[in-house]
């Protein structure tokens, strides 16, 4: 099930604007190119962002999430009829045949449940053509970047045109690892509605990581650095024989 932030309706609609710096893509924009890829997968497109940044350069993509009000904010936007969007997880794809799978942000850390991370990286390898490339990044639990999520220091309002003003922050509820949960509260300033959605990540080792995508076939071909948050992530490069 989607977190509220990605299911609820109103949550989903203001995803973007609370999040408009999405300069993170552009790594995963240049791997696109790097790979000459021309049909890409994108796992948790949620919003869309990512998917329509590739059709935007004539890609042919095909976006997956499970949150369907996520999905329909995708569908909503321009351009997005050249995007092959679906609701549901990896095991709910199509036999497909792309050159690049993706999953940027926080999606390969909100796959919490093993056997669903097992799948999502073996569904992932179905879709890829031989010498097809799957790409993603985790963050590096010795960062401990959990410490930092504190009303103190995510604290702001933000004004969106056609809602009004919204106050949100985040608070660290749980840290049990490799799981860390957390909980966003917004509050709409229009009518007083305070809405809240809480998510847990799995911090995965780096070993752990390549341990699993080896077991699956791939061969990982690079462990990058990110180059929005140099030193706290891994962005994994694994390929398909």
């Amino acid at each position: 099930m989607a977190d509220d932030c990605f299911g609820h309706p109103r949550l989903a609609a203001i995803y973007d604007p609370l999040d408009p710096d999405r300069s993170d893509l552009d790594a995963y924009l240049r791997m696109t190119e790097e790979f000459g890829a021309r049909q890409v997968l994108d796992i948790g497109c949620g919003t869309g962002v990512f998917a329509l940044l590739l059709a935007d350069r004539e890609v042919d993509v095909v976006g997956i999430d499970p949150a369907q009000a996520s999905v329909d904010v995708a569908r909503a936007k321009p351009g997005s009829e050249r995007v092959r969007w679906i609701c549901g997880d990896a095991t709910a794809l199509p036999p497909l045949q792309v050159d690049l799978a993706t999953m940027t942000a926080n999606v390969a850390q909100a796959i919490v449940d093993p056997g669903s991370w097992q799948k999502t990286l073996q569904r992932a390898y179905e879709a890829l053509r031989p010498g097809g490339h799957l790409v993603f990044e985790t963050r590096d639990p010795a960062r401990r970047a959990w410490e930092e999520w504190t009303r103190e220091h995510s604290y702001r309002v933000t004004e969106i045109p056609g809602v009004g003003s919204v106050e949100s922050w985040v608070q660290l509820i749980e840290v049990s690892q490799p799981l860390v949960t957390f909980r966003w509260t917004c509050v709409f300033a229009a009518d007083g509605q305070v809405l809240t959605s809480e998510s847990t990540l799995r911090f995965r080792e780096r070993d752990e990581v390549e341990t699993d995508l080896v077991a699956h076939g791939y061969v990982v071909q690079d462990v990058r650095d990110a180059p929005d948050r140099p030193g706290k992530e891994f962005v994994f490069l694994a390929r398909r024989p």
